[in-house]
């Protein structure tokens, strides 16, 4: 049996306490434990994207993140940036530009376009293809993704596109 290690972290502005296996990945112990299930499971190595979270504030892969390492960290997930309106104009660009098809990489789409637009306010459509270029979607072609994270962009900015 392995032990298990007890962790003490902000998850969604919540401390949790719980005791973890040394080698359970961050996305496993959200979704297993915790039931935070918008992170979704897809590679395991860290290449899709579908498994973004932020940990202390920035993106990191789920999978390749250990629980153990969000020891003493705050921890969000899309659940926690849904709840908190952090993403509304995003989620709301998404819909309206159908986005969303499957849904499976939306999360962590949105936490990573999130993360764009708070560093990078002005980027553009190459850089915004770029920096999403290390989430995989299946289904939309990326068009409208890159059509809505530039609408809110621009509306951001207090440009004329209105998420």
């Amino acid at each position: 049996m392995v032990d298990r290690i007890q962790i003490t972290t902000q998850v969604n502005g919540d401390t949790v306490t719980a005791d973890v296996e040394p080698r359970q990945s961050l996305v496993d112990f959200l979704r297993d434990e915790l039931g935070l299930t918008g992170s979704h499971v897809g590679c395991e190595h860290g290449v899709c994207g579908a498994c973004t979270v932020r940990l202390d504030g920035q993106i990191v892969r789920g999978c390749l993140t250990l629980a153990v390492q969000a020891d003493g960290a705050e921890v969000e997930t899309i659940e926690g940036a849904s709840e908190s309106g952090a993403i509304a104009d995003l989620q709301k660009a998404f819909h309206e530009r159908n986005a969303v098809q499957c849904g499976f990489c939306s999360p962590g789409m949105l936490l990573s376009a999130a993360e764009l637009l708070d560093h990078k306010p002005d980027a553009g459509r190459s850089e915004i293809r770029e920096f999403l270029s290390g989430n995989y979607c299946r289904c939309t072609g990326y068009q409208t993704i890159v059509d809505a994270i530039e609408e809110v962009a621009d509306a951001r900015r207090g440009g004329k596109g209105g998420a």
